[in-house]
């Protein structure tokens, strides 16, 4: 007996040592499949400067994701990894600058990053006139997606430009030519919307043309392109085909539903009887395609200040997110719930943390229970020079007035011995309030919308903006500032928190 149950004990410990080498086996499977996609390079002259990986987290909100970041080293290597179990759109960037390409999943990429001018930036605004990031790509074969993506626009483009007048609506567009392309294009491979993912693709992006040309309908295309096949969420061409489709298409009203309706099931969040009177059209009677459509009419309703309370878009989409049965729809709310609490008035500034004129740490949440009038500037840019200005010809009044606010001025050129060199001259020394560097911190930029110079951002006592664009001193702002007037609790006009990130 003793026997017996000696042998169903040790059978028992040897079955769970089983369980516990087989878990510990499928952890590192999962760890090492997380990461299959590979990224390994140089740049010639960009030893220590920070290289990130980023994605788009859908293309419905565009909203960019950071997959993975790196300094690159004193042998200007860097190595980036990500996860994909299908072809993905990343963009390599490195302070402003950055570059997209199509990776795929299993794919080990060598790039070299060539010597290039870091100053482009401090030259003129390469937010209007773009400067890419030079990356070259290394033991690249012809089947590469990207050269065959490539190779496609380049016929396409060059199709339509020797044929401009053959597909311009305000002349006499004629579909032959289009056919004709088409024809031109199939030369190159496949165009069908089968597993192949350029063939997709291509198949994808001339259906979106033909619409967007007006030789096809919104009907004929639905019909062809979506009705009665799957939502391909994952799929960049066929969302975007989809998105255009229904761009504009219910967010003013329509046959079916009217814009005050509409306005009136979003001011009482009322996703039910939304959905319900949508499905009235025949194009939005499958329950997962209207509901897309919707998520669509939303995000453009969002922005839609005239007819629709941004409040109410925003809480009926979080009641859309609460009610759907179809995970992909509540992570495209989700998604744009994150991007509106991003451009929320009263959202609250993250800890970020900059040299002053002496090479001290200073964090701007140190300044909490102040106003802070926030003017990012270039020593070098005559506008900012002018705004500057204006700050020390009102600074002193508005000191005497309160005793609530303080002026951060933050120089945003690369070389740091630019912002000593001006506060040093004559008229820099007139500048006397609190100086800080952005030191190289692209994130601050690209949080604040720094896209061009002078920018300025007030940040209220709680440590939130109030405002999404904040009056140059020059417009006669500091006048009649906001802390000036009653001492108010501000109102918070959102409700995202759980969204914020």
């Amino acid at each position: 007996m003793s026997a017996v149950c000696f042998f169903i004990c040790n059978f028992a410990v040897m079955k769970r040592f089983k369980i516990i080498v087989l878990l510990l086996c499928l952890s590192v499977l999962t760890a090492a499949a997380q990461q299959n996609i590979t990224i390994k390079g140089t740049a010639a002259n960009g030893h220590g400067k920070r290289i990130e990986l980023y994605r788009y987290s859908d293309p419905l909100s565009n909203r960019l994701v950071l997959l993975d970041s790196c300094r690159i080293d004193d042998k200007k290597g860097f190595t980036l990894r990500s996860y994909a179990n299908y072809p993905l759109l990343l963009t390599l960037q490195v302070d402003d600058y950055d570059m997209s390409f199509y990776a795929e999943p299993g794919r080990e990429y060598d790039v070299v990053i060539p010597d290039f001018d870091w100053n482009i930036d401090e030259k003129r605004n390469i937010h209007l006139d773009r400067e890419p990031l030079p990356v070259v790509f290394s033991g690249i074969s012809d089947a590469d997606i990207n050269l065959q993506i490539d190779e496609f626009h380049t016929v396409v483009d060059s199709f339509i430009v020797q044929n401009r007048t053959f597909f311009d609506y305000k002349f006499h567009p004629q579909k032959r030519y289009f056919d004709t392309l088409v024809a031109t294009v199939n030369e190159l491979g496949p165009t069908d919307n089968t597993d192949d993912f350029i063939g997709r693709y291509k198949h994808y992006y001339l259906a979106r043309l033909k619409y967007d040309l007006r030789f096809d309908s919104r009907v004929r295309t639905f019909k062809k392109e979506i009705d009665g096949q799957p939502i391909r969420y994952y799929d960049e061409a066929y969302m975007s085909l989809f998105c255009d489709l229904f761009a504009d298409y219910i967010s003013h009203g329509n046959k079916y539903v009217t814009l005050r309706q509409l306005v009136r099931w979003v001011d009482n969040y009322d996703v039910d009887i939304y959905l319900d009177s949508l499905g009235v059209d025949p194009l939005l009677h499958n329950e997962q395609i209207r509901e897309l459509a919707l998520l669509v009419a939303l995000n453009e309703s969002y922005y839609d200040f005239r007819n629709y309370d941004r409040q109410a878009v925003g809480k009926t989409l979080m009641r859309l997110a609460q009610k759907t049965k179809f995970p992909e729809h509540r992570t495209l709310a989700e998604s744009l719930l994150r991007i509106y609490a991003a451009d929320e008035r009263g959202q609250e500034v993250p800890s970020f943390v900059l040299p002053d004129v002496d090479m001290r740490k200073v964090d701007l949440n140190s300044f909490r229970g102040e106003w802070i009038y926030l003017s990012f500037v270039r020593c070098d840019d005559p506008t900012s020079i002018g705004e500057l200005e204006t700050i020390s010809h009102f600074i002193d009044s508005v000191y005497k007035k309160s005793d609530s606010i303080e002026f951060i001025t933050i120089e945003c050129s690369r070389d740091r011995g630019k912002m000593d060199q001006f506060l040093e001259s004559r008229r820099g020394k007139r500048y006397d309030w609190i100086w800080l560097h952005f030191d190289g911190n692209y994130e601050l930029l690209r949080y604040f919308d720094v896209y061009s110079y002078p920018w300025f951002v007030l940040i209220d006592p709680q440590g939130r903006i109030h405002y999404n664009i904040t009056p140059a001193p020059s417009t006669g702002f500091l006048i009649t500032p906001p802390w000036q007037r009653a001492k108010t609790e501000p109102k918070k006009v959102f409700f995202l928190d759980q969204y914020r990130q």
